[in-house]
């Protein structure tokens, strides 16, 4: 197999050796230098527009690039381009530059001056990790191919009613359920379904936000595959950039994950905006979490006759679902339709919040257990939406039967 091998140095004269050497090495392909970290990007950019095959199987980023700093530009491209192995070139070889350059990504460091054992030995071990990527990236399911998905929004009436957990739930049983599906966080501001699913991932949905033409490539660069399989579009780590999503950004976003997976679950919060209106107003089915107490269910009865006054989405469009019912409070899902004017979900949670403690804790609700009642219900809620296939039949063991006692012949 051929190993395509780009360098990245701003130095002609170490360009010129690096390729030199790299000349050398058995079955390699150098490709021409890149003089700096915006040439290198753009040049990967370029590439994987058409598809990850076309990628360099390693990059060689001398220590002197610029402008982008080594170690940042390394942690850029191993972000942007997980299909990469990235190599550092460094006359500093000591264990604090090594480890370093391992957080940011690296799959290797040769040191400076170059020696042609060193490199062949880095470069084959990188090429084979590379190969041995792109193999379970292909083997991944395909994108969703049909006419559209079906998008699922998850409103709160108020903070606190259980707004994300929903989103994530559903989300996770349309997974489950072998669907493709997708989790989008609109809660642009104060996004939470990266600390649900203990995600550390620096792209978002404001990364999306200034792209005219969202391929399935820039949407690969921007969507987290989490370990259930699950593709997520996080909310910005800095609360500030939700503004960079408008309506006009939201409608695109929405639109182009709907095109690729047969299941989109939006987390759209508690507090309204341009983004998370126009995905309600897209959406297949839009729910709307509330609590069965007054505060809660005035608030849900507001949001509801705000859509409608904005012709975001009729009541009779919106379906309510209940978190935390009880038998014991007064107000019931029939009385919950009544006050809010919509229909009411057939499935309710339960007020079971000891079930999720330690999920939550650890920030880790897929590892909630399958016997949790609240796990349970939150899944039929899914089957229900149209949003993944009745679970209740992997959650229920088969009713016991009597045996049938032998009659005496």
């Amino acid at each position: 197999m051929v190993t395509r091998i780009l360098p990245a140095v701003s130095d002609p004269d170490a360009a010129r050796a690096l390729v030199t050497l790299l000349d050398q090495l058995p079955d390699s392909e150098p490709q021409p230098a890149a003089i700096d970290s915006t040439q290198l990007l753009n040049t990967l950019a370029q590439a994987a527009s058409e598809s990850v095959a076309d990628l360099p199987e390693a990059v060689l980023v001398h220590e002197l690039i610029g402008p982008l700093p080594a170690l940042e530009l390394i942690r850029e491209v191993a972000l942007r381009f997980p299909a990469v192995a990235v190599i550092l070139v460094t006359r500093d070889t000591s264990p604090s530059l090594y480890s370093a350059a391992m957080d940011a990504g690296a799959r290797g460091v040769v040191g400076l001056p170059l020696a042609y054992d060193e490199l062949v030995t880095r470069v084959s071990a990188a090429a084979a990790w590379a190969a041995g990527v792109r193999s379970h990236l292909g083997a991944g399911p395909e994108p969703f191919r049909g006419p559209g998905g079906t998008v699922v929004t998850v409103t709160g009436a108020k903070g606190g009613v259980g707004c994300t957990l929903t989103a994530v739930e559903l989300a996770l049983a349309a997974r489950a359920s072998g669907r493709n599906a997708a989790l989008i966080d609109l809660n642009l501001q104060s996004g939470d379904v990266a600390s649900f699913l203990d995600v550390q991932f620096r792209r978002s949905a404001a990364d999306l936000a200034g792209i005219s033409d969202l391929t399935p490539r820039v949407l690969q660069d921007a969507v987290f595959t989490h370990e259930t399989g699950l593709a997520l579009l996080l909310a910005p780590a800095e609360g500030e950039r939700g503004e960079e999503v408008d309506d006009r950004a939201a409608r695109q976003i929405v639109g182009a994950m709907r095109a690729r997976y047969e299941v989109v679950v939006i987390d759209c919060g508690t507090q309204m905006h341009a983004a998370n209106a126009a995905a309600i107003e897209m959406a297949d089915r839009a729910l709307l979490i509330t609590t069965p107490d007054v505060v809660s269910v005035r608030a849900a009865k507001r949001m509801v006759r705000l859509w409608d006054r904005l012709q975001i989405r009729k009541a009779e469009e919106t379906v309510t679902a209940v978190n935390r019912a009880s038998r014991h409070t007064e107000i019931q899902p029939a009385l919950v339709a009544r006050i809010v004017g919509t229909p009411v979900a057939r499935a309710t949670v339960p007020a079971n919040f000891k079930e999720l403690h330690a999920a939550l804790d650890a920030g880790r609700i897929q590892d909630v257990d399958h016997r949790s009642s609240v796990k349970q219900a939150l899944w039929s809620l899914a089957a229900e939406l149209g949003a993944a296939s009745d679970q209740r039949a992997c959650f229920t063991p088969a009713p016991y039967t009597q045996p049938t006692p032998p009659t005496n012949a």
